[in-house]
């Protein structure tokens, strides 16, 4: 058989795998797995935590060397653990510096962004967030808003992440909150209902 492109294929091949071949594999992954969960609880919640966007590219790393470890031909599980012990190092490393250095913070982290302030659009804020009209408007369905006017704020969050602050009742804004995010002062200026 020859697979498009003219790329020739042993069926057999390409849809089974030797029967020699599961055991060295199940034995890979329980190992990973356990060297994995291990790692985890040494790095604690924030291992596979979305606070920032350096912490979403290390979950994605992590994913990916998991399985490069297990559909590897040879798979080399020590290589592989000390890869992963490697990465959730950096991880902690830049954690703690990150949390002891505003400077450094500023450096590895985007500002969150105001992209809605009540039932206005802040389209100059949307554009920087390269977040569209639809991405939006399916960020508020998702979030149950039925009416523009049930909307404090919606921010473009630094993981890219879009949270939706609706209520039906506002009596006060609490500052903190919205402490570090871009167009926060949009916010305050808004006239009161």
């Amino acid at each position: 058989m020859d697979l498009p492109m003219g790329l020739p294929v042993d069926l057999k091949d390409w849809l089974f795998v030797e029967p020699a071949k599961v055991l060295p594999i199940f034995i890979t992954v329980i190992c990973v797995y356990i060297g994995l969960i291990a790692l985890t609880r040494i790095g604690g919640i924030r291992s596979f935590s979305k606070m920032s966007g350096f912490d979403f590219a290390v979950t994605v790393s992590i994913g990916s060397i998991f399985a490069g470890i297990v559909m590897a031909e040879d798979p080399s599980v020590g290589q592989g653990l000390i890869t992963l012990t490697i990465v959730f190092a950096v991880q902690l490393i830049v954690a703690t510096i990150r949390q002891r250095s505003n400077r450094f913070e500023t450096l590895m982290s985007n500002k969150a962004r105001m992209i809605m302030v009540g039932d206005a659009i802040q389209h100059d804020q949307m554009r920087k967030a390269k977040i569209s009209r639809e991405d939006l408007y399916a960020k508020l369905r998702e979030a149950n808003v039925f009416h523009f006017n049930q909307i404090i704020a919606v921010i473009a969050e630094t993981t890219g992440d879009v949270s939706v602050i609706h209520t039906n009742n506002v009596k006060d804004i609490s500052p903190d909150i919205f402490k570090g995010v871009i167009g926060y002062e949009r916010l305050t200026q808004r006239p009161k209902s």
